[in-house]
């Protein structure tokens, strides 16, 4: 009956209310530029800020951020009811507001105290950021006259975002040289502008549909957990999550460490990815649109196992033929993560009865959350037992998590499985 449930919600249009159409696109796009480029300018510097500034010691100061973390775990289940009840935007909103005072707070702070509050003011931002933000480009896209299906609208998002990081990243490469107490305070200024400009510019521009309520178990969160393909996805979306990440979290120790490459490599490819990511993924989304997302997502993790297979047989001493291999192995880390951005958000979002979408969604971010925690212990044990051994470990993870999606391709509904899907006005 659960079952019936979902699938008949997900099937109509029902639960949404006409109210108005999307409008701001370009500038709800642009404005998640400027997010990322306030993410970008401080995510280099994130521990050694107050390392820099203040004479809190470096260990106690990551204790302190992995607390502030720890305690902003529940809040995408406290985001997406919001995202539900108030709509995704305004949370899209406060979350950048609550970032861009806890940035301008940080040039201020002097001992452990003010380093945990602002930090979890940041982290709880951040929480509601994520949690809320796909809901918001879903319902957007839902009152678009664009005929773009939301696997593009979020591959767009991607693409923008990943241009920011990029953007953000290269102001603070260059300007890092300087070193100095006043420097760091101009970069988190400079973050937080950007965050309270985003803020700014999508309240008062961006405007979607609101959603109507439904009351009853069929949209609770006890009930999301018996929803088993939207469960099943999330699972699985662990490992892929776990793929996404892995590459800027170990290329730079397996250069440097398991292949004894030289310093400039790893950066190097880092930055081309970032930068075929930022391009792509909207070209990519053209191309896969005539396929079901859970194919998309076998082809997804079908390159990501190639990609460990081919970083597993790299040797160190042989840079000759290495540097070339582990460049072209690395495209296919790259193709793999452009389709599986947008295509997994896609399904998450088909999966999602209409008027829970804010809750689902966010409960999904739990899979990079939970990626996001495991990967430095995984790659690191892994590492120090063999070089190889980590990327080995994932290839195989994500081997299963294919053969797990083919399995799932059985009891999604089929309403869900195609990217190009009906504009929904």
């Amino acid at each position: 009956m659960v079952d019936a449930c979902l699938l008949a919600s997900r099937a109509t249009k029902g639960g949404f209310v006409s109210v108005d159409r999307s409008r701001g696109g370009v500038i709800l796009l642009s404005a998640l530029v400027l997010d990322s480029v306030g993410s970008g300018m401080f995510m280099p510097l994130s521990l050694n800020y107050f390392h820099q500034l203040t004479p809190v010691p470096l260990t106690l100061i990551g204790i302190l951020a992995s607390v502030a973390t720890a305690l902003s775990l529940p809040i995408p289940l406290l985001a997406g009811w919001l995202a539900d009840r108030v709509g995704p935007l305004p949370l899209v909103v406060a979350s950048q507001v609550a970032q861009g005072i806890g940035f301008l707070a940080f040039g201020h702070v002097q001992g452990p105290v003010g380093i945990f509050v602002t930090s979890a003011l940041v982290t709880i931002g951040v929480r509601f950021f994520w949690s809320s933000v796909f809901t918001a480009i879903a319902d957007f896209s839902d009152g678009s006259a664009s005929t773009m299906s939301k696997d593009g609208w979020y591959a767009w998002a991607n693409m923008t975002r990943t241009g920011g990081l990029g953007i953000g990243g290269l102001v603070t490469s260059l300007a890092v040289a300087d070193g100095t107490d006043t420097f760091y305070r101009v970069l988190s200024n400079g973050s937080a502008g950007c965050y309270l400009a985003a803020a700014l510019a999508i309240g008062v521009f961006v405007r979607a549909p609101r959603r109507a309520h439904e009351t009853g178990e069929a949209v609770g969160y006890a009930t999301m957990l018996r929803d088993r393909p939207f469960v099943a996805f999330a699972a699985i979306n662990t490992v892929f999550a776990l793929s996404t990440g892995m590459l800027a979290l170990g290329l730079l120790v397996f250069v440097k460490e398991g292949l004894g490459g030289p310093a400039w490599l790893a950066p190097i490819v880092l930055a081309g990815n970032t930068i075929l990511l930022a391009l792509l993924g909207a070209p990519a989304i053209k191309l896969v649109e005539p396929y079901r997302r859970t194919r998309v997502l076998v082809v997804a993790g079908g390159l990501w196992a190639a990609w460990c297979l081919a970083f597993a047989g790299l040797v160190p001493n042989q840079l000759g033929w290495v540097i070339p291999a582990l460049i072209i192995a690395t495209l296919l880390y790259t193709a793999a993560d452009v389709i599986h951005a947008p295509v997994s958000m896609g399904l998450a979002t088909a999966l999602s009865p209409a008027a829970a979408r804010g809750r689902y969604l966010a409960v999904f971010q739990y899979s990079f959350t939970i990626a996001s925690m495991i990967a430095p212990a995984f790659f690191t044990i892994l590492f120090e037992l063999h070089r190889s051994l980590p990327w080995l470990a994932l290839g195989v993870l994500n081997l299963a998590a294919l053969a797990g999606m083919l399995m799932l391709e059985r009891i999604v509904p089929d309403s869900a499985q195609r990217v190009a899907e009906p504009a929904q006005v």
